[in-house]
């Protein structure tokens, strides 16, 4: 009797260690058919990125002498390039030739560009990208070590101007700074006190820069 019943208590013993062996089994690894679509679309999405056409551009902006373009004609490096705006308000490039970049936008441009290249292949795809822009200017007059006329690409702000034109000489009026700006009819005046504005005071006088703006420093 002892001995069935300790045969009995084997057999349960063999049974709960196989059935607990069975659940802790892993289950089959299925990351890589999860990956799959993953792979997928990490390769959608680099020949997505890599079509010109979804490159972001300032469509609106226009540009001006001495801006820097980004031209660049899909599947063609030899015509692709970084190309300034002359003085004249043209570039040239390779089989296009002298093409007016001044007072287009950058969308207008690329059309220009893409008309005249169906001459030599079949429906060119071309971008143009502003890689900086030059034709924006400001100017600062006065008192400080290097008045002259500046881009806003380097300056976007009174304090920055002042800072980009070397600072104030010893003689300045550093309360008394004033930003002139053409408007419709006439133009404007905004008072800037420095003083002031290093203790915290007035933050917003610390106004953002327009093309054309002058900063006056008596």
């Amino acid at each position: 009797m002892k001995h069935i019943a300790t045969h009995e208590f084997g057999l349960g013993f063999l049974l709960i260690a196989l059935s607990a062996s069975l659940l802790g089994q892993a289950p089959p690894d299925n990351r890589a058919d999860h990956n799959a679509p993953d792979s997928a679309s990490a390769a959608s999405r680099t020949l997505v990125s890599a079509s010109p056409r979804n490159q972001p551009h300032a469509d609106s902006f226009v540009i001006g002498n001495g801006d820097l373009l980004t031209i660049n004609v899909w599947k063609e490096a030899d015509l692709s390039r970084s190309i300034p705006v002359r003085s004249d308000g043209k570039i040239s490039l390779p089989l296009v030739g002298e093409v007016q970049a001044t007072g287009h936008t950058p969308l207008q441009l690329e059309q220009e560009i893409a008309t005249k290249l169906k001459s030599y292949m079949t429906d060119p795809e071309v971008t143009v990208m502003v890689q900086q822009i030059n034709s924006e200017t400001f100017n600062i007059v006065g008192q400080v070590a290097k008045p002259g006329s500046y881009s806003l690409a380097l300056a976007t702000t009174v304090m920055d101007a002042i800072a980009i034109a070397g600072g104030f000489r010893d003689f300045a009026k550093k309360k008394n700074v004033y930003v002139l700006r053409q408007i419709p009819g006439g133009e404007s005046r905004t008072t800037f006190n420095y003083n002031d504005y290093i203790k915290g005071k007035n933050p917003s006088k610390n106004i953002t820069l327009e093309p054309h703006d002058t900063v006056v420093v008596p």
